[in-house]
C-alpha cells in the first residue's frame, strides 16, 4: 500500500479588498512579498559601504524605488512573454472569453491565470538591470550583484505559490511525503489526454517538486549568498554574486528537475514527448547555460585583484 498526503484544500484567492471586490491571489501575493522583501534587503545593501568595492556604494539607496520600478515591469514582462515563447506559443494568437471595453484579449496577457516562466523573468531583470545602470550611472555588475542577492526571496515565496495553486507538479512516488494533486485530474480531463500527458497515472501520489524547488533555489541560494555578502566580501568583486546566482539556480533547477513533472505543452495541441525518450527535461536544456555562464563568470571574477580600501576615499552621497 502506498501512502499519500492528500493535497490541502487551499483557496487560490488569499482575500479579497473590501469595497472593491478585488480577488487577490496567492500567486500574485507572492510575486508582491518577494518583490517587496527583495526591495528592502537592496537598500540594505546599497547603505552598507563596506561591502562595495572601495568601500563606496554603488548607487544611493532612495534610488532603490526606481530600480524595483524597472524590474517590476522586468519580472512581469519577461516571466509572461517567456511563458508563451518557450512553452505555449499559440497564446499570442488564441483570445481569452475575458474583455476589456467589450473587446477580446490575447490570452498571452492573462498573468492573473498563471503562466510565468524563470527564465523569462530573469532576462526582464537583466534588461531592467541595464536601463537602472544608464539611468542612474551605476556600476552595471553591482546592480547586477543586487538583484542576484535578492532573488532568491522571490524565487521562494513563487514556489510556495505553485505549491498552493497545485500546479507544476512532480512526477509519481512510492515515498511517503508523496502528494495527491486533485489539480492533475482536472487538468488531464479538461485536455482530454490523459494517457498522453500523465505517464504513470493521474490519482497516484507524487512529489511536492514545487517545495523541493523552493528549498534548492530559495532557502540553499539565498544562504550561500548571504554567506558570501555578509561573511566572505563578495560584492567587493563585481560580478561574483552574479555568478553564482547563475550557476546556483542552474544546478538547484537542474537537480529539482528529476521529480518535476516535465512541462511537455508546445501548443497547437501537440505535446513533447521526447522529454522521456532522452531523459533531460527542457526546463534542464535551458538550465545548463545558466550553469556554464555562471561558471565562467565566478571564473573569471576570481581572476581579478581586490581592489583595496583607500583610506580617505568617501562613499557616494558622504561629505
Amino acid at each position: 500500500m502506498v501512502l499519500a498526503i492528500a493535497f490541502p484544500e487551499f483557496d487560490p484567492v488569499a482575500f479579497t479588498i473590501p469595497l472593491l471586490g478585488l480577488p487577490i491571489r496567492w500567486y500574485a501575493l507572492a510575486y508582491i512579498v518577494g518583490l517587496v522583501i527583495g526591495w528592502r534587503y537592496i537598500a540594505r545593501l546599497a547603505a552598507t559601504d563596506r561591502l562595495w568595492p572601495g568601500g563606496r556604494r554603488p548607487f544611493d539607496p532612495i534610488q532603490v524605488d526606481d530600480l524595483l520600478f524597472y524590474c517590476t515591469l522586468g519580472v512581469v514582462i519577461g516571466g509572461r512573454l517567456g511563458f508563451v515563447l518557450f512553452y505555449e506559443p499559440s497564446l499570442l494568437w488564441t483570445l481569452s472569453q475575458d474583455t476589456v471595453f467589450g473587446l477580446p484579449l490575447p490570452r498571452a496577457v492573462e498573468i492573473w491565470k498563471g503562466g510565468m516562466s524563470f527564465h523569462g523573468g530573469f532576462l526582464g531583470v537583466a534588461v531592467a538591470a541595464i536601463l537602472f545602470a544608464r539611468r542612474t550611472d551605476a556600476p552595471l555588475l553591482s546592480v547586477g550583484d543586487c538583484l542576484a542577492c535578492a532573488a532568491p526571496f522571490g524565487i521562494f515565496f513563487g514556489r510556495i505559490a505553485n505549491f498552493v495553486n497545485g500546479e507544476l507538479w512532480g512526477r509519481t512516488t512510492e515515498a511517503p511525503w508523496g502528494v495527491v494533486f486533485p489539480q492533475v485530474q482536472l487538468y488531464a480531463v479538461n485536455q482530454g489526454v490523459e494517457a498522453l500527458l500523465l505517464p504513470g497515472g493521474v490519482n497516484l501520489p507524487r512529489h511536492p517538486s514545487q517545495l523541493y524547488e523552493a528549498a534548492l533555489e530559495g532557502v540553499l541560494l539565498s544562504a550561500v549568498l548571504l554567506w558570501l555578502v555578509w561573511r566572505a566580501g563578495a560584492l567587493r568583486r563585481p560580478g561574483l554574486a552574479i555568478g553564482v546566482f547563475l550557476a546556483g539556480y542552474g544546478i538547484g533547477r537542474f537537480i529539482a528537475e528529476f521529480w518535476r513533472m516535465p512541462d511537455l505543452w508546445i501548443g497547437d495541441g501537440e505535446f513533447d514527448l521526447t522529454v522521456f525518450e532522452i531523459g533531460f527535461t527542457r526546463g534542464q536544456f535551458l538550465s545548463l547555460p545558466m550553469i556554464v555562464i555562471g561558471a565562467l563568470v565566478i571564473y573569471t571574477v576570481l581572476r581579478r585583484p581586490l581592489e583595496p580600501d583607500p583610506p580617505d576615499r568617501p562613499a557616494r552621497g558622504e561629505a
